[in-house]
């Protein structure tokens, strides 16, 4: 792990190099929908890209999209990967958010109504 890098917990992922997808186990509870659409982000990312694609979560539930690629992939396009984390993070961006919510109340055992009165700016 680099230095200074927080833990974090890897939802899902897809690699172009093993052509596989991974889902965290510890969140089969998240409805299929959902499932299906995390699914769906990663593999297309790596079909359009190539590399290791994951979805994690930081230790405070924010999500974070990290790309990663063989040293001897001379075909990974690295701006476009970027571009592409940009693009999803944008069109995504309400998932995103639901699932920090998710992971925040689940995972972490933080209050729903606290956390909702802050997301409607009731506070």
């Amino acid at each position: 792990m680099e230095s200074g890098q927080e833990e974090r917990i890897v939802l899902c992922g897809a690699n172009a190099y093993e052509k596989k997808y991974y889902f965290n186990r510890q969140f089969a509870q998240l409805p299929e929908s959902i499932r299906d659409e995390l699914h769906i982000i990663c593999v297309l990312f790596t079909e359009e890209v190539g590399g290791i694609f994951t979805i994690e979560f930081e230790g405070d539930g924010n999500v974070f999209l990290r790309t990663e690629f063989s040293q001897e992939d001379y075909l990974y396009d690295e701006v476009g990967s970027g571009l592409l984390v940009g693009e999803v993070r944008r069109r995504r961006q309400e998932l995103f958010e639901s699932l920090r919510l998710y992971y925040r109340v689940f995972v972490l055992h933080e209050d729903a109504g606290i956390l909702l009165e802050e997301g409607s700016g009731k506070e």
